[in-house]
């Protein structure tokens, strides 16, 4: 079958096109036919958790139709709309692919393939992020930076969904327009670490969480955006910044808590315990119609390498997807 490898070339990471063998699900996996796959930026970084290896099967999430199941899974039929997350070896950048049965989902009936793509990882990390660490309640204030990435947007999204208000950051006025056009209610053009005393001019009693889809250098600028008793979630270091100081009198003062969003280092039943959550919690506000995934762009599967560029681009709001129809 036709694929892509994620390689590291000159400290660069690129696509390459190969020929692989179509993969047999083993026990506790599902093999389906992938009809589109998602990018996510984090797969792409030379070291990188989601990378962090000179080759690789590219695609860490996918949405298709099942093939075949392995020894041990009840629940599914061939047949069946499935997506979700692709780990131990990824593999979405291919004609065929295998998923671990306790990250698969059933694809919600009023979404196509491309928007099911979009799902998996940028909106489970949205749902860790805002409900299961971030635990934002309806009326609470959340700010998050780089408010138009694909886990910013699915953040945005999730929080309005559930209640919440939303104030964003970006460096382009633009897009956060477009980002206004589904829910964001404030909006704060920068890419500077000078955006909290406008966000206490908004919310003067500072914000329940803040979403930092940044890294380093807006990490005390989101502490300071925090209310007595506010959470601050750590998407991604993508402006390379992994360290920070932090002030302890204000952590202490205050009771913040600050926590990371990853998955390199979960079990399996940690990972099961999120997707189960997500079911319960997201996947009913989905299939309701109160929000669907943002696709800024769809490739088809040749162009891998030219949706790989468009990312790196950083004109996108939302999810960029490859389809392989």
């Amino acid at each position: 079958m036709k694929a892509f490898q994620v390689r590291t070339v000159s400290g660069a990471t690129i696509v390459e096109a190969c020929e692989l063998p179509r993969p047999e699900p083993g026990p506790g996996e599902i093999a389906l036919k992938v009809h589109a796959a998602g990018l996510n930026r984090g797969e792409f970084i030379v070291g990188g958790v989601m990378h962090g290896a000179p080759g690789k099967p590219g695609g860490t999430e996918a949405a298709g139709e099942v093939t075949a199941i392995g020894e041990g899974v009840s629940g599914w039929s061939v047949g069946e709309r499935v997506m979700g997350r692709l780990f131990g070896g990824g593999g979405g950048f291919a004609e065929h692919a295998v998923i671990q049965d306790h990250q698969a989902m059933r694809v919600p009936d009023r979404l196509g393939w491309t928007e099911a793509a979009a799902i998996p990882s940028s909106y489970l990390a949205g749902y860790d992020a805002v409900i299961t660490g971030g635990q934002l309640g309806a009326g609470d204030w959340m700010v998050v930076t780089a408010a138009s990435s694909a886990v910013g947007v699915a953040a945005l999204q999730i929080a309005r969904a559930i209640g919440g208000r939303v104030i964003g950051t970006s460096g382009s006025p633009g897009k956060l327009d477009r980002l206004k056009e589904i829910g964001l209610e404030a909006a704060i053009a920068t890419r500077e670490p000078d955006f909290a005393a406008k966000v206490r001019e908004i919310a003067p009693h500072g914000c329940a969480l803040a979403v930092n889809c940044v890294g380093g250098s807006v990490f005390n600028e989101c502490m300071a955006c925090l209310a007595h008793l506010g959470r601050l979630a750590t998407v991604g270091y993508v402006d390379g910044v992994h360290s920070a100081e932090l002030d302890l009198r204000e952590l202490h003062a205050n009771r913040l808590v600050v926590f990371g969003i990853s998955n390199s280092r979960r079990t399996p039943e940690m990972h099961a315990g999120t997707v189960a959550g997500f079911r319960r919690d997201v996947l009913p506000l989905i299939d309701g119609g109160a929000f669907t995934p943002v696709i800024d762009r769809v490739f088809a599967f040749d162009d891998l390498a030219r949706a790989k560029e468009h990312m790196e681009s950083n004109t996108q709001v939302g999810k960029i997807v490859v389809s392989l129809d």
